[in-house]
């Protein structure tokens, strides 16, 4: 897929003022400070650094702006998600992997938007809690489970969808600690159990944050303040299937790790589904799910206000996280844990990596090498956010971005 090198930088920046004008009072301070953080991310509004090469025979210099680290920022992201990888890969195990999706129905995903710290920390609990419980089960599998667990929230088109990717180890440690109890082949658990359960859970759940008076209400939703509407309200959703989904298992330990890579740092749309952007509207590539093979992209257009608006929906509320881990891999017993099953399953342990010695900005090397001769970029000078450098050669002058996330 070929990248039209627009960004969604370039789209707050060209709407966001009229946007945040024509909104005021109805936008979240997350909001804003999302929007600022990538209208300003690697600009010179964060600060930078000017970097020289090495070599004497060349001194190209450059200059490299800072990014913004915020975890909606669809440039920050890859960074974050390669450090984050590189921690769970060596976690894995030698064992078939699961992916497992559970989704929260249309009217529970309306009321979300409103109550996102709520309902979206529920569906974690909810998911996980179905999770452990069946695998415990010794009619099922008696053992258990580890589970990495990531929140989406959004489909394709940007459109609100809550859901919960888990990847799963196929199989769990017995209750004794004495065995690995793997999963029957190419199967982890009955998916019509665990929606159940999941559903039971969660209605559970929310009926107790209701009762709790956790649960905001506004607009049409209104009415469902009153305890009896509530009940009424979920009447239906006790009736119908939830959906749970299990994919087949992935084929070895590097298919996961591509797997993550893809899905933990995600965001609500990345730049290089971008095609286009004007005064009418914002064009960009999206995935019907309903169709098979490469005729499932299309592309759609929007509004640019209504583009800002759909993003800006899937702002997580602060310090809420979105990618937990359960049962064997709880990070309080995660280490533990691995260690029993290496053993167990015959794995040599890992070794400790050295701590690197802390390096001041100054002393860092430029992730790049010069492009005029390959040679090594070393920094010379760092600047603050809304100052300009001191070092300005314009005949060797060139403007990078650098990824400091």
């Amino acid at each position: 897929m070929g990248r039209s090198g627009l960004e969604v930088a370039d789209i707050f920046r060209d709407h966001g003022p009229a946007w945040r004008e024509a909104n005021r009072g109805h936008i979240s301070l997350e909001q804003l400070k999302v929007m600022s953080a990538i209208e300003r991310c690697r600009t010179a509004a964060l600060g930078g650094f000017v970097a020289r090469c090495d070599n004497a025979e060349c001194r190209h210099t450059v200059i490299a702006y800072c990014s913004c680290r915020d975890r909606h920022c669809p440039r920050c992201q890859a960074a974050a998600s390669r450090d984050w990888l590189a921690e769970r890969e060596a976690e894995l195990l030698p064992v078939q992997y699961f992916h497992v999706v559970y989704t929260l129905p249309a009217p529970i995903a309306d009321i979300a938007h409103q109550n996102k710290r709520v309902i979206y920390d529920l569906l974690f609990k909810a998911a996980a809690q179905a999770t452990i419980t069946i695998g415990d089960d010794p009619k099922h599998l008696g053992a258990r489970l580890g589970i990495t667990a990531v929140l989406h929230t959004w489909g394709s088109a940007m459109t609100h969808h809550p859901h919960v990717h888990m990847i799963v180890p196929g199989g769990g440690l017995s209750e004794d600690r004495s065995r690995w109890v793997p999963c029957r082949p190419a199967f982890f658990l009955p998916v019509r159990v665990l929606s159940r359960l999941f559903r039971g859970l969660f209605l559970k759940m929310l009926i107790e944050a209701h009762k709790a008076d956790r649960l905001k209400f506004f607009g049409n939703h209104a009415p469902l303040a009153d305890r009896k509407a509530f009940t009424t309200f979920l009447v239906p959703l006790r009736k119908v299937e939830w959906v749970v989904y299990a994919k087949e298992p992935f084929a070895g330990p590097e298919p996961v790790l591509r797997y993550l890579s893809r899905y933990t740092h995600r965001v609500a749309i990345s730049n290089r589904r971008l095609v286009a952007a004007d005064e009418s509207g914002v064009a960009f590539r999206w995935k019907d799910y309903r169709l098979e093979g490469r005729s499932r992209w299309k592309t759609m257009a929007l509004a640019p206000f209504e583009f800002i608006r759909r993003f800006l929906m899937h702002v997580l509320p602060k310090g809420f996280h979105r990618i937990r881990h359960y049962g064997l891999l709880g990070n309080g017993t995660r280490a533990a844990n691995l260690e029993r099953l290496r053993d167990l399953l015959r794995v040599p342990q890992v070794a400790a990596e050295p701590v690197e010695q802390a390096i001041t900005d100054e002393q860092r090397q430029l992730p790049c090498p010069c492009p005029r001769c390959g040679g090594r970029l070393i920094i010379i000078e760092a600047f603050a956010a809304g100052t300009q450098p001191t070092c300005w050669p314009a005949s060797t002058l060139t403007k990078i971005r650098m990824d400091t996330s």
